[in-house]
């Protein structure tokens, strides 16, 4: 288990604390893996009636850890991130999101796979695969210009356009904005506390039945921009921008046609 990642136990909530706030919660391989077995095994857990996801009231996460992503790029499908993905892709039990502070890359995607996802109003949420040379992951390809659009989403996927807590709730990325981060997580905890009190069978089942259509697609999807994801880490654009990205200056892409 990853020291950066605390899991908590409440009744029969489950929560995943993202721990590493000197690093802003940027997520690396260890915690990958660890949220996924963590995972894997509340899935298994009758106990465990729902999972909430924070980084707690200040800082959601702000994305892959470049250095250790530049150290050891992940394998495609087999690599940790794909089993996060994966495990919180097939989850069968309702997953609550509590998000403050910078929400980036897979800190913004991740959220499409949650059930109930509230946010502070003045999170800050980005996608910025392309400007860092990369793609689009997580299914988000599918998902947002199906949610928001072709237009709204490409602002945000081609441009890596950020957006705030209350534009997330607004388009339906989020239930709620809320006041500040400590409101957030009380209100995520609050509502995540709920499924303690309702039939747990009829709740896995009516989360099915909300994630059904279309599933086969999306799984294609996440397989196919994983795959391209791992190749684009390895591309020439992607190695000048992540090289950009820890010397602190623009990324130079003149010399790419």
């Amino acid at each position: 288990m990853s020291e950066h990642l605390l899991v908590e136990r409440e009744e029969g909530l489950l929560t995943l604390r993202l721990n590493r706030l000197h690093k802003k919660n940027a997520l690396t391989r260890a915690m990958y893996s660890a949220m996924a077995e963590v995972l894997e095994q509340a899935d298994r857990d009758a106990s465990v009636r729902a999972v909430l996801i924070t980084g707690g009231e200040d800082c959601f996460t702000s994305g892959n850890d470049v250095a250790d992503f530049i150290q050891a790029p992940p394998a495609g499908l087999n690599s940790e991130v794909f089993r996060f993905m994966q495990a919180l892709f097939e989850f069968s039990k309702p997953v609550v999101a509590a998000v403050s502070g910078p929400a980036v890359g897979i800190g913004t995607t991740l959220l499409l796979h949650c059930d109930l996802v509230y946010v502070s109003r003045e999170a800050s949420l980005r996608m910025p695969f392309v400007n860092l040379g990369l793609c689009p992951e997580y299914g988000s390809s599918l998902i947002l210009p199906r949610l928001l659009g072709h237009a709204r989403a490409a602002e945000l996927l081609l441009l890596g356009q950020g957006f705030s807590g209350e534009q997330a709730a607004a388009w339906g990325i989020a239930n709620q904005a809320l006041e500040d981060g400590a409101a957030t997580l009380a209100k995520a905890r609050e509502m995540a506390l709920r499924f303690q009190h309702l039939a747990p069978a009829a709740v896995a089942d009516s989360k099915r039945l909300m994630r059904a259509p279309g599933r086969d697609e999306l799984r294609r999807v996440i397989e196919e921009e994983g795959a391209l994801f791992g190749q684009r880490l390895r591309s020439p654009e992607a190695i000048e921008a992540l090289t950009a990205f820890i010397q602190r200056r623009a990324p130079d892409f003149s010399k790419f046609g």
